[in-house]
């Protein structure tokens, strides 16, 4: 496989997939996104690992799971032993540059405006960056929607054109190096500045509503019920403000993404380009609004393009499960690095230039809380996930589970977890799901995920569980593991529990 050289990661923030009229919504004026989609692969069945900000972005640019790398709610800082794709190219003396919202080092919603290890610091910028350019006044300004129906906004006073500015410096710059850039807009999360015209582009626009608006929730887990309350309390006028906003700061920063697609197209044609967002926004699906803990495909059903010149196949689709927990493997694999044993995902690059080709047997989602700081949007509600491409599995631990044919029941609305006729399908992805989440270490795994009032084959009860023991892969710079019992390395990476390593043994391949 000709290698990529140059990858430019597109993202932004509660984008949902049918916000793009390139996915078929003739509502959304979205131009820039519609002709990157025809110049390269649209994916329809891309999913999110967690729909929260820093969650997602933490799997996204680490290639590991957030119950892993330490990042599972927001303002909850990567683990120190999660490498960021930034830091795995700088090593291999690729330049590194992210400019944008990052969300992963544990403090608030900017950042600490301190660039991390791996990345270029003269391009790095965060939304504390951007806040620390404005006067006091201007601060609170920009944190105001209202602020969008200033006749003195202009586009330069955004995050976003900041953002793209110097994403085209960037480029401008380095487009003849080995680098990968990724430009991270906020946009089109609330606030959503927007100057005219963008501003007025939905005024008074309602979207469609589907038939999901009117779910009873009966039969779905109490959390959403509760949540469908606090959505319901609402008021009007606000909400038409925010939906307004909502999707003018969407047509907004898809005019900021073409100006970046600009400088690519100038500056080095030839790059891999890979766009998408971190999650979407249920906007009233299932009376809730927002995002949280639930699986709906508008949340985690993200949108996702992507075009490579000569080797991606323009205009064309892929109807097979990606996740972005692939992300990073791909970038590596494309740049012709060795994936490590220690990621999670596996490379898309086949796919990107052969869309029947199905990287994945089924996609994974996960939920713990929405954000650390917080005691509300529902505390801790544990949920795991697995979506084959036409079946989706959703394990609320504490509450009500729920199974639902995307095939026939597109909007979700009819819960399958006790029908006789889906027993087979659904004791399948369940496997799945059990099996993801001790291949990946899961430290939540345990009985208790299997043995679902549903799961009448369950095993019994066990204080062991499954009584094996698996340890973490080691990076090539890192000592391998010890054996507790002898001090000795180990030579497998999974094995039973309480098995002693022994003086000669060989090593094996690592297990993961």
């Amino acid at each position: 496989m000709k290698k990529a050289s140059r990858v430019v990661v597109i993202m932004t923030d509660t984008q949902r997939k049918d916000m793009v009229g390139g996915y078929g919504n003739p509502d959304m004026k979205t131009p820039c996104l519609d002709r990157l989609a025809g110049q390269g692969l649209r994916f329809d069945r891309a999913y999110a690992c967690q729909p929260v900000c820093g969650p997602d972005r933490s799997a996204l640019f680490t290639g590991t799971w957030p119950h892993t790398n330490g990042s599972w709610a927001n303002h909850m800082p990567l683990g120190r032993n999660a490498r960021t794709i930034g830091q795995r190219l700088s090593a291999q003396g690729v330049r590194a540059a992210y400019i944008g919202k990052w969300h992963l080092d544990g403090t608030d919603y900017f950042g600490a405006g301190r660039c991390p290890e791996g990345w270029d610091p003269k391009y790095w910028y965060d939304m504390r960056n951007y806040l620390e350019e404005l006067s006091e006044e201007d601060r609170m300004r920009s944190r105001r929607i209202a602020t969008t129906r200033d006749p003195d906004l202009t586009a330069e006073f955004t995050f976003g054109h900041r953002c793209s500015n110097r994403a085209i410096d960037f480029l401008e710059t380095h487009g003849g190096e080995d680098f990968l850039l990724v430009v991270s807009y906020d946009e089109p999360h609330d606030p959503a500045l927007c100057p005219k015209p963008f501003s007025d582009m939905y005024r008074g626009y309602k979207p469609p509503a589907k038939r999901n608006f009117h779910d009873s929730l009966e039969d779905k887990p109490e959390h959403q019920r509760l949540w469908a309350k606090r959505a319901a309390q609402l008021d009007e006028a606000a909400i038409n403000a925010m939906i307004e906003n909502y999707f003018g700061g969407n047509s907004f920063v898809d005019y900021e993404i073409g100006r970046v697609l600009e400088a690519i197209d100038r500056h080095t044609p030839d790059a891999l380009v890979i766009y998408t967002s971190d999650h979407g926004d249920m906007l009233f699906s299932h009376q809730l609004l927002f995002k949280g803990a639930a699986m709906y495909d508008e949340m985690t059903n993200v949108p996702f393009l992507v075009r490579w010149p000569g080797r991606a196949p323009q205009g064309a689709v892929c109807a097979h499960p990606v996740s972005h927990i692939d992300v990073t493997p791909t970038i590596l694999d494309v740049m012709g690095l060795a994936i490590p044993l220690t990621l999670e995902g596996k490379s898309m690059a086949a796919t990107f230039q052969d869309p029947t080709i199905k990287p994945n047997e089924a996609v994974f989602c996960e939920f713990h809380r929405f954000e650390i700081d917080l005691d509300g949007r529902g505390g801790f509600q544990p949920i795991r996930c697995g979506f084959d491409g036409r079946f989706k599995l959703v394990v609320n631990l504490m509450v009500t589970d729920e199974l639902y044919d995307l095939e026939q029941d597109p909007g979700e609305m009819v819960n399958l977890i006790h029908s006789d006729a889906h027993l087979e399908v659904r004791n399948r992805l369940h496997d799945r799901i059990l099996q993801w989440m001790n291949d990946t270490r899961d430290p939540f795994r345990g009985y208790c995920w299997e043995r679902r009032p549903w799961r009448t084959d369950a095993r019994e009860a066990s204080f062991e569980y499954t009584g094996m023991d698996r340890k973490r892969p080691t990076e090539d710079d890192e000592p391998r593991l010890l054996d507790y019992g002898t001090g000795l390395p180990f030579t497998s990476n999974v094995r039973p529990t309480g098995a002693t390593q022994k003086k000669g043994d060989k090593p094996t391949p690592l297990e993961f």
